[in-house]
């Protein structure tokens, strides 16, 4: 993926990674459009940093994924990336009948939103000259945290789905990137001032590097990821279980 020149559309781009990225893109000089659920945040960020486009998303609803889609592809035709980085995470109880809701919830916004996305914008790129596609799993997919769990079973559903979607776009003008954070000093689950997570600035800054260096990568892996990521084919992946659910 080159850095500089696309029309990138960011799903869950009204904070965090999200916002971070967008932002980065922007500075780069690439055209940027933010999806995200409520009006008033987008048209704050819009107005903050001019040049940003913006437009009303909620990844659980088919409906205003079609309706984002139509307003995108017509008002960018230029589109050529899409990232989505919309997601939730919540922690549960396994033993308590209630937590299903919360499964439910987390299945709707990470897996079948990001789907849903694709399947809706994936044509549409397969039509460009170059292309590119970019998911959001986590090093969670590859080693749980035992108090999220579906939330690690939607990053490992995502992480398989975009091995796939890469195999079957390959020889087409689309590049299929995986992003694999570690946790992240942001506002998902109230770790923003959590000294254990990667400060968001340092992640935003080493992973924009690695797209730079690394045009042609499958994963975005930042150093602090790879205990995650290369645990199992390590073989270490008992003692990382343990290290990750110790707290």
């Amino acid at each position: 993926m080159k850095t500089t020149g696309n029309t990138i559309f960011i799903t869950g781009g009204t904070s965090g990674l999200g916002l971070g990225l967008a932002l980065r893109f922007h500075a780069l000089g690439n055209k940027v459009i933010i999806g995200g659920r409520r009006k008033e945040l987008l048209d704050e960020i819009a107005a903050e940093h001019a040049g940003i486009g913006t437009v009303v998303l909620d990844v659980d609803d088919p409906a205003s994924i079609q309706a984002a889609y139509d307003e995108v592809t017509s008002s960018y035709p230029e589109l050529n990336a899409v990232l989505t980085m919309s997601g939730i995470m919540h922690p549960e109880n396994l033993l308590d009948p209630g937590h299903l809701d919360t499964a439910e919830a987390t299945i709707t916004t990470n897996l079948l939103g990001t789907i849903r996305t694709l399947a809706k914008f994936t044509p549409y790129l397969m039509a460009k000259q170059k292309a590119t596609i970019l998911t959001v799993s986590s090093g969670l997919a590859f080693v749980p945290l035992a108090f999220t769990p579906t939330y690690n079973a939607t990053k490992a559903a995502i992480h398989s789905y975009t091995q796939s979607l890469r195999i079957q776009l390959a020889g087409t003008a689309v590049q299929v990137i995986e992003l694999i954070p570690p946790a992240v000093q942001t506002a998902l689950m109230g770790q923003q001032n959590d000294e254990r997570a990667m400060p968001l600035e340092e992640y935003l800054a080493e992973t924009m590097t690695l797209l730079a260096d690394q045009p042609d990568a499958a994963e975005i892996t930042v150093q602090r990821v790879g205990f995650l990521r290369d645990a199992e084919r390590e073989n270490r992946y008992d003692q990382t279980v343990a290290a990750v659910n110790a707290h």
